[in-house]
């Protein structure tokens, strides 16, 4: 510097070396602000750099923190829900302290109750206990009585096989006699078969063969009109000298059949369907029955035993011909004799 003033000295004004040191001051200067720019902008670098990790860390953080935010909101929701729930328990639980309480201050009123009641039902436990003894002194007796009853029940049952075997014995017995028994009774009817078989054979020889009178089956057949007038019960004259012929053979049959035989001649009076108007009778049946007795009231005057005798009105409910002619109404009208069992 001084050699360049000792220049300017010598030769005049030299603006050179000032030109070129304000140039070198002013290339420092750039070099020196540049290197400041560099450093400055290295460590604004850094720090750039250090405030995004910084930023990612906070971002990573809010993040984190959002997330806290959302289950801190869940967990305040449940809370507020778990909050609601405990003040309704709290609310039922101040309700039933209430109740209880009040039960409570009623059962310390009925404690003084109780305790009377409790001090009777002892007094009464005592008196039970007397009853369950003597009932069961009783039963110990009525034990005894069962016993009894079955050892007596015991003899009973075996008595009752005794008396059913003995029954089925009898039973047995009674069938052997009720079949002898029909056999006897289908005996004595073949027997009072034959003798109907000759009643009637005597009857038909001793009335001749005479239209009006007739066999059928087992009954002996004689129209009304040989015994009586129309819708009268007295017997004709002609009629009682038929019936004597009747009596004298009954009374050899009442000779001939044993004694232990039961029969019974059984008279029958029938009419024709027509009814009756006014006379003595209501009723063809009423008509009947009075042939009928009359009949055998005359053969009991002549001798014939009452016992073997039944007179039967049957109206005209036993038609023989149910045609609407004469001659129907006149075969209806008619006197059965018929000899059966008694």
């Amino acid at each position: 510097m001084a050699l360049a003033r000792s220049r300017r000295g010598d030769s005049g004004m030299n603006y050179w070396p000032g030109f070129v040191d304000a140039l070198s001051t002013l290339i420092l200067s750039i070099i020196f602000i540049l290197t400041v720019f560099v450093v400055v902008q290295f460590y604004l670098q850094q720090e750039v750099a250090g405030k995004d990790t910084a930023l990612n860390r906070l971002n990573a953080q809010i993040a984190e923190l959002t997330d806290l935010l959302s289950m801190e909101k869940s967990g305040k929701a449940s809370a507020e829900d778990m909050l609601a729930q405990l003040r309704a328990s709290l609310a039922s639980a101040e309700s039933d302290r209430d109740k209880f309480k009040g039960i409570a201050e009623g059962a310390g009123a009925g404690l003084s109750a109780a305790q009377g009641q409790a001090s009777e039902l002892s007094s009464q436990l005592e008196g039970e206990k007397k009853l369950s003894a003597r009932a069961l002194a009783q039963v110990e007796i009525l034990n005894q009585q069962i016993a009894a009853l079955r050892r007596q029940l015991a003899v009973i049952e075996q008595s009752l096989a005794a008396t059913e075997q003995k029954d089925k014995e009898s039973q047995a017995r009674i069938a052997d006699l009720g079949q002898r028994l029909n056999l006897a009774l289908a005996a004595r009817v073949q027997e009072l078969t034959k003798y109907r078989s000759d009643f009637f054979g005597k009857l038909r020889e001793i009335l001749g063969n005479r239209p009006d009178v007739r066999v059928v089956g087992d009954r002996f057949v004689l129209q009304s009109e040989v015994f009586f007038d129309v819708g009268k019960a007295e017997l004709l004259p002609t009629a009682k000298t038929e019936l004597d012929k009747v009596g004298d053979a009954l009374a050899g049959l009442e000779k001939q059949i044993p004694a232990d035989l039961a029969w019974v001649l059984r008279v029958d009076g029938h009419t024709d369907v027509r009814p009756i108007s006014g006379g003595a009778f209501k009723s063809n049946w009423d008509l009947s029955a009075a042939r009928a007795i009359a009949v055998v009231q005359y053969l009991i005057g002549k001798g014939v035993s009452p016992q073997h005798l039944v007179a039967a009105g049957f109206g005209e409910f036993q038609p023989i011909d149910v045609a609407k002619t004469e001659d129907a109404y006149k075969r209806n009208r008619r006197i059965e004799f018929k000899l059966t069992e008694r």
